[in-house]
This record gives C-alpha cells, sequence and structure tokens, in this order.
C-alpha cells in the first residue's frame, strides 16, 4: 500500500525548517547506509545527533502520532527517529529495499522496518529529477510531493532516488514497525477502517455499525504483535 498523507507542516513552517536545513553542516549521506546501499548512495544527511534533526524529528514523530490517517494506516509500534537528507546537483541514490532492522544511535532498541516513509520539505518547482520511485504490485509508482506533505510505503518495496539536475531536494526519511507485520492484513484494516468512520457520518445508529467494529477490532487482535 503507497499512501499520501498530505500537510504534516504548513506552509510557514516548511520556509522556517528549509531556513535552517540550507545553513546547515551535512554530512555524506553513506552514514547510515548498508554496505550494498551505500554502493548507490549519492547524498548529503545531517548527522543522528545533529539538534536540528533531532528537533524536526520530534516534531513530526508528534505530528504523526495526532494523525488519524497515519495512525491507522501504519498501525505503528515502534518508530525509528526521522533523519533529515539533501540531493543537490547529481545526487542520487539507486534502487535498493531498506535494511530490515535498524538501531538507533545510542539505543539497545531494535526497530523492524514494515513501513518507509519519506517528508518532503522542497516544493516540485524547486528541483528537477529527484523523483522517489518506488516498485509495487501496481508497477513502478514516482512520487514527488508538495513540501509538507509525505508518502508511507512498504519497507519491503525496491525504491530508489532519481537524480537530481537543479536545485536541492530536501526531505526527511523514517521506517515504522507496525502492530501489524503484513502489508496486505494493514491494508484490510486501514480500508475497513475507513469505511467503519465513513459509515459513523453518514448512518451513525445503524446496528450494523456495532458488528463491523467488531470485526476489525478482532481481526486486529489476531494480527497483531505487540
Amino acid at each position: 500500500m503507497l499512501l499520501h498523507i498530505p500537510g504534516l507542516f504548513t506552509r510557514e513552517e516548511v520556509q522556517r525548517i528549509r531556513q535552517a536545513l540550507e545553513q546547515a553542516d551535512w554530512a555524506d549521506g553513506k552514514i547510515t547506509a548498508g554496505y550494498q546501499s551505500a554502493k548507490a548512495k549519492h547524498n548529503l544527511q545531517l548527522p543522528e545527533a545533529h539538534p536540528l534533526a533531532k528537533e524536526i524529528g520530534s516534531a513530526m514523530i508528534e505530528r504523526l502520532w495526532s494523525n488519524p490517517r497515519f495512525m491507522s494506516a501504519a498501525l505503528p509500534f515502534k518508530v525509528f527517529p526521522p533523519l533529515v537528507n539533501c540531493y543537490r546537483e547529481g545526487g542520487s541514490f539507486g534502487f535498493h529495499i531498506d535494511n530490515a532492522i535498524r538501531q538507533p544511535r545510542g539505543s539497545h532498541e531494535r526497530v523492524r522496518t514494515d513501513l518507509s516513509s519519506t517528508l518532503f520539505f522542497s516544493d516540485p518547482d524547486e528541483y528537477d529529477g529527484g523523483e522517489l520511485e518506488i516498485q509495487d504490485t501496481y508497477g513502478l509508482q514516482q512520487v514527488k510531493l508538495a513540501a509538507g506533505d509525505m508518502v508511507l510505503y512498504p519497507g519491503t518495496s525496491l525504491h530508489k532516488v532519481n537524480p537530481v539536475t537543479r536545485g536541492a531536494r530536501y526531505a526527511a526519511f523514517f521506517w515504522t514497525q507496525s502492530m501489524v507485520r503484513e502489508d496486505s492484513q494493514r491494508a484490510l484494516l486501514f480500508e475497513m477502517d475507513n469505511a467503519i468512520q465513513q459509515l459513523t457520518v453518514d448512518v451513525p445508529d445503524h446496528p450494523s455499525l456495532i458488528q463491523l467494529t467488531g470485526t476489525y477490532h478482532n481481526l486486529l487482535r489476531r494480527w497483531a504483535e505487540v
């Protein structure tokens, strides 16, 4: 399931973040790449301990935990602290699959990367190239969203970032360990949750809503790992 989550940050917030990122000291993006990924990765990244990366990451997690669309689709159990990167002219990241397990620096806790996410801090007209290409069950999907918007997709997906040929592409990325490991099960629960919410608006007193809601929670109980 590939999902667009709009407006996680306002235009004013994005502008302030961008100003800070443009003045930041960047490191080579290979610092957080695995052995195979490092050979394909050509970008810049804020170190995990960088105060700006921590500030942006904390704000993102706070927004995500109060975002109904993310909570319903991801069913999050753990979130790897968001990282921030930059692709300038010539920057790219070839096809790869993210490491299955990530461990935040300085932590003993491990996170299984069921879901990958990218939040854009640059608008599409500010740079050429830089599309996030994701290979999913419907073929190759190209993603280039407005600043402040986020895409959520399975961590098992083969994906890449096309070369940036003009401007700079600023973004944050992170991984989520879901309570429900299988993407197909999460997708079914997400669709059912959306249907329940819509029916609650359209026919709030219909007795079948109790049955449908009960079925949702029984499926979640069957599939969840907590």
